[in-house]
């Protein structure tokens, strides 16, 4: 049976409930790059400043931080690879109340969107 989760407020999201391993349940592709490592990733692993982006064949290290738009405060998430860099609106982040169960929906510039999922 799926845990109880809870809407989290964007505006007071703690950097700390983002880190973690996340697995991606679902995605809506672009059409720009659809063979690119974050369009292909099954995995996230965040940890402080650090990024680990696994998908098929490759696996990709880079950094991450969360930036907020003045006016609204709304999180974004800042990837950082290799060959990409990019920006993420974080749309919605629900959460056990007990921290063991999240999912995250990310809203990307290029149009992709991701549903990531955490045990």
């Amino acid at each position: 049976m799926p845990a109880f989760l809870l809407d989290i407020n964007l505006q007071q999201l703690p950097d700390e409930y983002l880190t973690g391993e996340w697995r991606v349940a679902d995605r809506v592709l672009n059409r720009t790059a659809p063979d690119s490592t974050l369009a292909l990733a099954t995995r996230f692993l965040l940890s402080p400043g650090m990024l680990r982006v696994e998908a098929p064949q490759q696996e990709n290290t880079g950094s991450w931080t969360v930036q907020r738009d003045e006016l609204l405060q709304r999180p974004y998430l800042q990837l950082t690879l290799p060959q990409e860099d990019t920006r993420a609106l974080i749309t919605r982040m629900r959460r056990s109340p007990d921290g063991q169960e999240s999912r995250l929906n990310l809203y990307f510039l290029s149009g992709m969107e991701l549903q990531l999922t955490r045990p």
